[in-house]
Formats: C-alpha cells, structure tokens, sequence
C-alpha cells in the first residue's frame, strides 16, 4: 500500500479521544460494507446515515449543489458527529458540508469533487488519485476479517462437509450500467462451471447477490444442482462468510469491485468470470490484481496456485486514525 503524504489537510489536528461517528451513503450493501469495514476497523461503533437525492437536485452532480444538507432525504440534523466517513457521489456533498461544520470527514472513494473538501480520501490505485489528504489502497475498503473468517470457517465446515473437495464458492453479482449478467450469460457461466465439476471432480456452492436476476439464479441452479453443488435460494443464514472462508478457491464475477477486494482477502486463489461489458476503472483494477499475480480469469476449469492475501483495510484504517489524532 502506498500512503501519500504524512498528513491530512493543513486543518489543525487535535488528538482526542475516539469520537462519535457516522457512516454516510445512499443505502447499497456494496457501499455500505466499505464505510461500516473502515469504522470496525478504526475502532468505532458509527450510526448508520442513508440520505437519498431530493427532486431536483438528483439530476444534477453533488459538487453542484448550492446546499447539500437540503438537497438529501432524510435531512442530516444535529447532534453532529465528530466524524463522518461516507462514499458516493450523493454521500460526498453532505461530507464536504458537514466538514464545513466542523466534523471531520472522511470519504472512501473518489468523491469526484474538489478532494481539499475533506480530510481524508480514502481511494484505490485504479482512481489514479494523488494528493497530500489521499491514502491509496489495492483493493476496495470491506468487512472481512480474519478474526471474522475463522468464526465464519468454525461455524459452516459443518454445513458444507456434504460437498466434494477442492471447495469452490462462486460469487455473483448482477447486471449494471457496465457489465450484462442475464438469463443468458448466467446460462454460460453454468456451463463453465458445470465443466469445472465434471473434469476436476469440484464441488461448488454459489451465492447470488441482492443485485442478481432472479432468473440467473434460477438458470444455475437449473444447470448445478443435478450435479451436486448448492446454490442459495436467500434462505435461512446468509452463508457468504462461510464460503469464502472454507473454498479452496473462489470464482466471482468482474462486475463487482467489493466482492473481489473481499474474495483477494482471504488465502483463496481467486477467479474472474468475464461478463460481456467494459469499464476502465474495472479493467484497470483486475489488471492490477492480475499483476499482483492474486486473480486469474475463470475459463471454465479450476486452478490454485500459492497467494498472499490483500487486504489494506487495517493499514488504511490505522494510518486514517493516525492523521486525525486519535
């Protein structure tokens, strides 16, 4: 990890002791895991704030806004926080305006503002950021610990004894304005995965996301589960920790920046699948990864190969915790 300059802004920075705090997005579990995985990891117990865009403003950028506390639903009220740590692009307004306030602000990702609104950005290298106030990360601020995975492993091993080894979790996520994850790429991704079982002898278990097609799921179950694998139809416990922290590899779908950083924090070797689409900001991050030698593309059959897991979050959070005096 590279941490760019030794301190914050040029705002004065006080030590005192661990302050309330707030996490600030609109809602999105993806968002979500990596504000609450920075508070965890700074030691903080941080209230939850979803603010939403108001009409008219939802059509305009953040940066724009005359007055950000007025342009969110719920309206932010006091008692303030002594910190804020928010992401997104609905989130990034309010911080800046907070901060103007008084409370310190921490954003994780590029705020696409002006980034001396803030105390600290928390962004990843493929931001391609820089600044005096900016910490760099490989991979997506999360919730996975390895405290987390070992009582996730000791809880599930029961649960996932019926299944053959080597273990593969599969990770998917879902269409969105930059990848295509429908009926028919589901469809594909079966068939890769079905090879894998059948020619080197897999088991498999895959989780969809709150953002799958319901007829993705539907169609790998259709194609898995008369081979033996399990696929998670949302009920009974959420078995995500489990399966990340019990596979013998992980295979998760490119549309997803959170559910990589997550899969590369454990000892798991972990596999792309491709989905028809493009983003930069993604194809860079994978290529990074890749040259990282932490992910390979999934084509279909299972490969392992030795692994460091990546994982900056308690780096990054003790470094933030570092620059704001506490």
């Amino acid at each position: 990890m590279r941490f760019r300059a030794k301190r914050g802004t040029d705002r004065s920075i006080v030590p005192e002791t661990i302050p309330t705090a707030w996490t600030l997005t609109e809602g999105h579990a993806g968002m979500r895991a990596q504000v609450e995985g920075l508070a965890e990891a700074m030691g903080l117990t941080a209230a939850r704030r979803d603010v939403r865009a108001r009409l008219p403003w939802d059509w305009l950028p953040g940066r724009v806004w005359p007055a950000p506390l007025a342009a969110v639903t719920p309206r932010p009220a006091p008692p303030w926080p002594g910190l804020v740590i928010s992401t997104g692009n609905v989130a990034a307004p309010v911080a800046a305006a907070l901060r103007r306030k008084g409370v310190r602000a921490v954003h994780v990702q590029n705020p696409k503002m002006d980034l001396r609104l803030f105390d600290v950005v928390v962004a990843m290298r493929h931001d391609r950021l820089s600044g005096p106030n900016v910490l760099v990360t490989r991979t997506a601020i999360h919730r996975v610990t390895q405290a987390r995975l070992e009582a996730a492993r000791a809880e599930w091993a029961p649960r996932l004894a019926h299944l053959p080894r080597p273990l593969v979790a599969v990770l998917a996520g879902g269409s969105n304005g930059r990848f295509t994850l429908d009926a028919a790429v589901g469809a594909a991704l079966a068939d890769r995965l079905a090879t894998m079982m059948r020619q080197d002898r897999a088991g498999v278990f895959v989780t969809p996301s709150r953002r799958t097609d319901p007829a993705v799921t539907a169609t790998l179950a259709a194609k898995l589960r008369p081979l033996g694998a399990e696929v998670w139809d949302f009920a009974g416990d959420n078995p995500y920790f489990g399966l990340i922290a019990s596979a013998d590899a992980i295979v998760v779908t490119q549309d997803s920046v959170s559910m990589v950083s997550e899969a590369c924090a454990t000892t798991a070797p972990v596999l792309i699948a491709e989905l028809p689409g493009r983003s930069r900001r993604i194809a860079q991050f994978l290529a990074d990864l890749r040259g990282d030698g932490r992910i390979r593309p999934f084509a279909g059959r299972l490969e392992t190969w030795d692994v460091t897991p990546i994982d900056d979050t308690p780096q990054a959070a003790a470094e933030v915790r570092r620059r704001l005096g506490f």
